[in-house]
């Protein structure tokens, strides 16, 4: 598809988009959050059965995930279906707490106490999570903690439509930066004593700031913020996702702490954070947002050349150092 059709397709989706928020923002906020879940999911059911070109990619993602292995069809349909029922609640939550937000994030998120102890002994932390669990619930419980956070937000959409979505998520009172020229605000905001919150399997180019890592075995562009920043304030990154409970509550799990080391390695701490994300979403995959196009830039031969010996250095370095 070409550039002109693209953005002509986006215009035409435009009306449809912002009726969708007036809408979500007119019933969400005000309903009960056993409601919400029943919207959430009938919503989920019906995209599941028209978005064919989303249930196709998910598809894609998955057999990724599984390093090309099928799972068998039956399987496959429960954990898409899953994993749209899980994005559309975490795309519910950012309406549902616009109203009454550090009340209704206690009553549905608590922090393990891994987690929590993580949050006392580092101030302040580079807080990273992926499209996993509910990431907004995830950024609320560590400001409930007593935390400045500062995060960081793509565009969707027009201007109007981005702002419209980020007054819901600055409700409880954490700062939203916009994605372009976002570094200055974070950094400045780490020296005065605030956490960072960041979503780390984001597609950033390599002009924008990312750098090509492994994920699932392909290359990935990526940004280095996370390592960056620690590297700079010798804050710690603390990887971390906020799991779906049964009873329909989140807990927020922390997956691993990453130091910060003098002389640290900005490329190869990436690295790392991106593979322990990644075991975690091969546990629950359907957790993962499985219809995003993760993989949809390719990098240059040189690129990849690069990519393929920093990957094998990693490799020996990890391993000389586990043994």
């Amino acid at each position: 598809m070409s550039h002109k059709a693209r953005q002509f397709k986006r215009r035409l989706r435009r009306p449809f988009e912002w009726l969708g928020i007036f809408i979500a923002q007119l019933i969400f906020a005000h309903v009960s959050h056993r409601m919400l879940f029943w919207i959430c999911d009938a919503i989920a059911a019906v995209g599941c059965r028209f978005d064919l070109y989303g249930w196709k990619l998910s598809r894609i993602n998955l057999r990724i995930v599984f390093h090309g292995r099928e799972l068998p069809r039956r399987r496959e349909n429960i954990i898409i279906r899953r994993a749209y029922r899980n994005m559309m609640r975490t795309l519910g939550h950012v309406f549902w707490t616009s109203r009454h937000a550090a009340e209704r994030a206690r009553a549905v998120g608590e922090l393990s106490e891994a987690s929590r102890d993580a949050l006392a002994r580092y101030r302040p932390a580079v807080t990273v999570s992926g499209h996993l669990g509910c990431w907004e619930i995830l950024s609320q419980l560590v400001y409930l903690e007593g935390r400045e956070i500062v995060s960081v937000a793509k565009d969707i959409g027009s201007a109007g439509m981005t702002e419209l979505l980020m007054k819901g998520r600055r409700s409880l009172g954490q700062r939203i930066v916009p994605a372009e020229g976002a570094f200055r605000p974070l950094y400045e905001g780490m020296r005065g004593g605030a956490d960072v919150g960041l979503l780390v399997d984001q597609v950033v180019k390599p002009k924008n700031g990312g750098v090509w890592v492994r994920y699932f075995s392909l290359p990935v562009p990526v940004s280095v913020a996370p390592a960056f920043l620690s590297a700079k304030t010798h804050a710690p990154i603390l990887l971390a996702w906020c799991r779906p409970l049964k009873d329909g509550r989140y807990r927020c799990e922390l997956i691993e702490e990453f130091p910060w080391e003098k002389g640290m390695d900005i490329w190869a701490r990436t690295q790392a954070v991106m593979l322990a994300l990644e075991r975690t979403i091969r546990r629950h995959p359907s957790c993962w947002v499985l219809n995003y196009r993760y993989f949809r830039k390719k990098p240059t031969p040189e690129e990849l050349t690069q990519l393929r010996k920093r990957f094998e250095d990693f490799k020996s370095q990890t391993s000389a150092s586990q043994s």
